[in-house]
């Protein structure tokens, strides 16, 4: 089967940035509960989850509205400083690059998908020229309107901002959770990332139908391409 466009999530996808965000997470748990996240915690209730949620399992209660904001904006100033400091590393995926050139160039309807806030997707969008590749209006991001992975809202959103239906679209992830919201928004094809862990977390998944370490694993050939006059 054929697929007409392509979704990416983008933390641990498109950037390989988890242990980043594991670092600043695990400060900020300190902080909140007096011990680190463990790295299985963060597997099942971090990634691509919305701050609040993560918030929210921390302190083992529902946050204020005010908590999450000033909390999670200290947070993600920390990750960001980190990515500054950090310039080596600032950079897309193995094959990331190439692989969205070829997109761009057989006209495949493309898009991300990230439970990241408006400032790191700002961040993001400047820091790697997003625009190159895609049509900053139509990422979808975290603006406190949808619920977090696993629910299927996000990709739902971003099938539709591509005018595709969820099966006719690939979306590729690296979260067990968004994998899930991936599955549950009735998604044709998920490929999982493997940009931490090893490929055998995701092995025994059975919606997951390829596992890739670079975006160069990608068979173009899976892709319905449109020609343009």
């Amino acid at each position: 089967m054929k697929y007409s466009g392509i979704i990416f999530d983008f933390n641990g996808t498109l950037f390989f940035d988890s242990e980043k965000h594991l670092e600043a997470w695990r400060e900020f748990s300190r902080r909140l509960r007096g011990t680190a996240f463990t790295d299985d915690e963060m597997r099942k209730y971090m990634f691509g989850r919305t701050n609040e949620d993560i918030i929210a399992y921390a302190i083992q209660k529902q946050p204020t509205k005010e908590q999450v904001e000033q909390l999670a904006k200290e947070k993600e100033s920390l990750y960001r400083d980190m990515c500054r400091k950090d310039p080596e590393n600032f950079k897309l995926a193995p094959g990331a690059v190439e692989f969205l050139d070829w997109l761009k160039e057989n006209n495949i309807p493309r898009t991300i998908a990230t439970m990241s806030e408006k400032d790191n997707v700002d961040f993001y969008i400047e820091g790697f020229n997003l625009a190159r590749w895609f049509d900053v209006d139509k990422i979808v991001y975290s603006d406190g309107t949808m619920r977090g992975k696993p629910a299927p809202d996000i990709y739902e959103i971003a099938a539709a901002k591509l005018d595709l239906k969820p099966e006719e679209c690939i979306v590729v992830e690296d979260a067990l959770s968004g994998i899930e919201a991936a599955k549950n928004a009735g998604i044709g094809k998920i490929i999982a990332i493997a940009s931490m862990d090893g490929k055998d977390v995701y092995e025994n998944i059975t919606c997951v139908s390829q596992i890739i370490t670079t975006f160069d694993e990608i068979d173009r050939e899976i892709f319905e391409q449109k020609v343009t006059c």
